[in-house]
């Protein structure tokens, strides 16, 4: 997948009419980074940087986050999603995240079951990299997203 993220971003930019710097500059990132990763030199982008490209190009986050790879493309998250590293622990915590019942809503408006379906998607790749830059960082030291 990390392979085809370069050119599929640039067919977005160019469908867009944006020029490299132009996307830069909208995006608030360099101009020879949005290169690199274009002609596949970087690899894929850390979220962060993918939300930035996502708003400046006005696409949605969440197919960026798909074609990245860090959001598994099936409708629901399955068992065999859960990284091989995962403990019990990581898999019921999981589990308890995505089952939760409760109303989600976005500035006091209740989310129809396609947005919940999105959230859940893009929540699942976020938990999944926290909890392994969480088991990567040794004790004592300070959180590298900081």
């Amino acid at each position: 997948m990390e392979h085809a993220f370069g050119p599929y971003m640039k067919q977005l930019r160019e469908q867009q009419g944006f020029s490299i710097n132009q996307l830069a500059e909208a995006a608030g990132i360099s101009n020879s980074q949005i290169s690199r990763i274009e002609n596949g030199v970087r690899g894929v982008p850390k979220p962060a940087t993918i939300r930035k490209i996502a708003d400046a190009l006005h696409v949605p986050y969440t197919d960026m986050m798909k074609q990245a790879g860090y959001i598994e493309t099936a409708n629901t998250a399955s068992h065999q999603d859960v990284p091989e590293w995962a403990t019990y622990k990581d898999r019921r915590d999981f589990k308890r995240m995505l089952e939760d019942e409760d109303d989600l809503m976005f500035d006091g408006i209740p989310l129809d079951e396609e947005d919940k379906k999105r959230i859940k998607d893009v929540l699942t790749g976020l938990f999944w990299e926290a909890k392994q830059m969480n088991k990567r960082k040794k004790p004592g030291e300070p959180d590298p997203r900081s």
